[in-house]
């Protein structure tokens, strides 16, 4: 499995980056946010990577952060989702965006992207949140979006790693990198800082 890819961007293409790695071009398959986050062509890059095997093809996808990455593969796993959707999705919305609209049930949110009607948003949003039910304990993190038993810093927090819970991560995973965030900011903020410091791990 190829896990990352770093090398000079030799070509760029709506929803595809042509990476070089030693004398050998990769196309990968990106979203709209990846292509605005990597440098221009001729420069160097470093793009996180999805191998999709199918009977007919094999192609790679491309992420600019692990992030990224971990919402594309959340999204796949949604029944009737392949990687055509999850990279639309992901190019109208942030992991961050689309971590806060399944958390609080905001499936309209998911209609922004192209192939995305009502019914599928709905499912991906059901799916994804009992996915998040089996990560994030329930006693910490309410996720229907509200904290009651929390207010203020302490319900953005955890509204934040309940978020986050979408992408993967468990409550003990994110908390060290919590550390030293400012919990005063918006959620979405607090999502976006996490993630940052996750990748510099």
């Amino acid at each position: 499995m190829i896990y990352s890819l770093r090398g000079t961007i030799v070509h760029t293409e709506l929803n595809a980056v042509v990476i070089e790695c030693g004398g050998v071009g990769y196309r990968c398959l990106t979203t709209l946010n990846t292509l605005r986050a990597l440098p221009r062509v001729g420069e160097q890059a470093l793009v996180y990577t999805h191998m999709l095997v199918r009977e007919d093809a094999v192609e790679l996808c491309g992420f600019a952060d692990t992030g990224e990455l971990n919402c594309f593969k959340m999204l796949m796993s949604v029944s009737g989702v392949g990687a055509k959707v999850a990279i639309s999705i992901l190019s109208v919305l942030s992991p961050e965006q689309v971590a806060l609209a399944v958390s609080s049930g905001d499936s309209k949110a998911l209609t922004k992207a192209s192939g995305v009607g009502n019914k599928l948003a709905q499912r991906i949003v059901l799916e994804m949140k009992d996915k998040v039910k089996q990560i994030a304990p329930a006693a910490a993190v309410d996720l229907s979006g509200t904290a009651p038993a929390l207010s203020g810093e302490q319900g953005n927090l955890a509204k934040a790693i309940g978020a986050l819970a979408v992408l993967g991560y468990s409550q003990e995973e994110v908390m060290p990198f919590m550390a030293g965030i400012d919990p005063t900011q918006p959620v979405e903020a607090i999502i976006g800082a996490t993630l940052r410091a996750i990748g510099k791990k």
